[in-house]
């Protein structure tokens, strides 16, 4: 397969330094990074994002992931690897990253979530989810089949 197009960050060259700007932000809000990083790999694996999967767990495993944990994450309800705050993270990725038309981000996964992370660390989740979902939308779209950042 061939890419249809450049990396869309690639091309406009204000971008890349924003998006940059955007996860450093991220970073720093309290969130343990192999959390941000479960979150990505999660979105990346709902949207079906094969090259945010690979690039992914490099970051993952970067940030101190095992094996056991990337191998559990499609299956992280019932997989006894993850900690509740995790799984509260990855249940808000799921709703985030799906957007169901009845009840998109349902109370009882924002309640939830509201447990673990205050304000900051909600809106440092909702923003590593949102960008996982437009970097799997801009690679899907355009094909791309490497990484190019």
């Amino acid at each position: 397969m061939e890419a249809r197009l450049k990396n869309p960050t690639m091309l406009l060259p204000d971008v890349m330094p924003a998006i940059q700007s955007l996860l450093g932000a991220t970073y720093k809000a309290g969130v343990p990074a192999a959390t941000l990083a479960l979150v990505h790999l999660r979105a990346s694996q709902i949207n079906g994002c094969h090259l945010c999967l690979e690039t992914g767990i490099c970051h993952a495993q970067a940030a101190g992931e095992t094996d056991e944990r990337l191998f559990a994450i499609a299956g992280w309800r019932t997989a006894g690897c993850f900690a509740p705050a995790e799984r509260a993270a990855l249940a808000l990725t799921e709703s985030v990253t799906t957007l169901s038309t009845e009840n998109p981000v349902p109370d009882e996964v924002w309640s939830e979530a509201a447990k673990y992370y205050d304000e900051t660390g909600l809106a440092a989740l909702l923003l590593a989810i949102t960008m996982a979902n437009m970097f799997n939308r801009f690679n899907i779209a355009t094909r791309q089949v490497e990484a190019t950042w």
